[in-house]
């Protein structure tokens, strides 16, 4: 049985019971909101260890909510819509959402994405063996999951995380996106696809505005590669 807990915001009952039924199936601990405002209160109270939030519900939609985690946990966050637009999936990952399914999804790929989100998870905070990780003016911290640029912190959502702290362990070669999809996603799907790209780009903002040294490198038609600037 799993201990992770769980959390869904979900107006549709119908859709709701079905990802709560499924992951119940799978051993885990689950909680299903109406609202987000709802699932917000709760997370105040008891955190989650994942939380999959529907965009449009009544109050507070899905990214107000997303925002508002992220103000106080880099918890993973699934995000559902009904809406299958550029607007919503830019406005969902800038936000700090993990993964994005648009309706109507196969609620087994769903349960594959949050079993690799908890995985890679337990990999990273189990990561005790290794202090540190560093790489020109980056540290990565695994047993903290943590990241400095000098003395300042580097404020990353867990897939951001997970994906910058890959390419530090393979900082010696060019990582291909399937890998990356296979190691960071779990599977392979469109969706995926783009949240490989989105997330490169938000690391390198956040890199850029944090005047770090370290890039990452786009090899076309293949992957990525880690390098410091002026090398």
């Amino acid at each position: 049985m799993n201990s992770k807990l769980i959390y869904i915001a979900e107006d549709e009952k119908n859709i709701r019971h079905l990802i709560e039924s499924f992951l119940k199936k799978e051993g885990y601990e689950v909680s299903a909101f109406e609202t987000g405002d709802a699932l917000y209160e709760k997370f105040q109270q008891q955190p989650a260890d994942l939380v999959i939030l529907d965009v449009m519900m009544p109050g507070s939609s899905g990214f107000i909510i997303c925002m508002q985690l992220r103000e106080i946990s880099n918890v993973p966050i699934i995000m559902l819509t009904a809406r299958d637009s550029d607007e919503d999936y830019i406005s969902g990952i800038s936000l700090g959402s993990d993964a994005y399914f648009t309706k109507p999804f196969s609620p087994i790929k769903l349960v594959m994405q949050v079993k690799a989100m908890l995985r890679r998870m337990e990999m990273a905070t189990s990561a005790t063996n290794t202090d540190q990780i560093q790489y020109s003016d980056i540290t990565i911290h695994p047993s903290k999951l943590t990241v400095f640029c000098g003395k300042e912190e580097l404020k990353l959502t867990h897939t951001e995380y997970s994906l910058l702290a890959f390419l530090f362990e393979n900082k010696e070669r060019a990582v291909s996106r399937d890998e990356l999809l296979a190691k960071i996603w779990g599977y392979d799907a469109v969706i995926e696809t783009r949240a490989t790209d989105d997330t490169v780009k938000r690391l390198r903002k956040k890199l850029t505005a944090i005047n770090s040294l370290v890039l990452i490198d786009t090899i076309r038609g293949y992957g990525f590669k880690l390098s410091v600037k002026g090398d």
